[in-house]
């Protein structure tokens, strides 16, 4: 890798291997990550998107290889103000309103109380402000850990299938807002096992059994696979995958 594309890479992966027991859950994964882009992770459950997710944020044991975010080493003190990370499970109080929770947000991370109710406005929340997140839906919660996550102007932002739940309007419109904030120069990971999502992303990384089967944009992908959309060539990728393995078992 040049200087210069080490420059413009705000994730880097190099050989990444985890494991759980005896089981590899991830294989030598090798890939980089933009400065303001938007990729998109996807895979079926199960694939290890999560685990993946983990690593870079620095809270997941690391079996080998390397994970650098900003230049630094996943999980270093300085990170922690550089990188925002929405769980799938999500990490706010149930027993505060939605106002409440990105104002106490705000006042841990000085962004003051203006912010954070244009941050709940952002999500599409301005409504239910004053409802308890308790009482909220699944996919209401998940865009309140949004709002607070995105509450420090994270450099780098890693969501972990933001838009489970929520219908086409509000999928919709937090995609418009994922590539805006890329555009302000935030780099965004996110996953998904929603193939039609995958044309929203300017990059792809295709997981299945914690292998990378495909490190390509959306473009590129259907290109390279002779196919009309992007289900299609995930298929197809595995197919030849599988089909490669096989060979493989039989010469071997």
């Amino acid at each position: 890798m040049t200087e210069l594309e080490t420059a413009r890479s705000a994730i880097e992966v190099q050989k990444l291997t985890i494991r759980r027991g005896k089981s590899k859950v991830l294989h030598e994964l090798d890939f980089t990550v933009a400065a303001g882009s938007v990729t998109g992770l996807l895979g079926p459950s199960g694939s290890g998107k999560t685990t993946l997710l983990r690593a870079i944020v620095g809270v997941q044991k690391i079996t080998g290889g390397r994970v650098t975010v900003l230049g630094l080493p996943a999980g270093a003190v300085a990170l922690r103000a550089q990188i925002g990370y929405v769980t799938q499970q999500p990490s706010v109080y149930g027993d505060l309103t939605i106002r409440q929770n990105a104002h106490y947000f705000a006042r841990i991370q000085g962004s003051g109380i203006a912010a954070a109710d244009e941050t709940v406005r952002d999500v599409g929340l301005a409504d239910l402000a004053d409802r308890l997140v308790d009482s909220l839906s699944g996919g209401q919660r998940a865009r309140v850990s949004l709002a607070c996550a995105l509450l420090a102007r994270p450099a780098v932002l890693v969501l972990d299938e933001p838009t489970v739940g929520l219908d086409p309007v509000l999928r919709r419109d937090l995609w418009q807002q994922f590539h805006a904030l890329a555009a302000a120069g935030t780099t965004l990971l996110v996953s998904s096992h929603v193939m039609d999502e995958a044309d929203r992303c300017d990059r792809l990384l295709l997981l299945r059994e914690g292998r990378l089967l495909a490190d390509e944009t959306p473009a590129d992908l259907r290109a390279a696979t002779d196919a009309e959309n992007l289900e299609e060539a995930f298929l197809r990728l595995i197919l030849a995958r599988d089909i490669t393995s096989e060979t493989r078992k039989v010469l071997a």
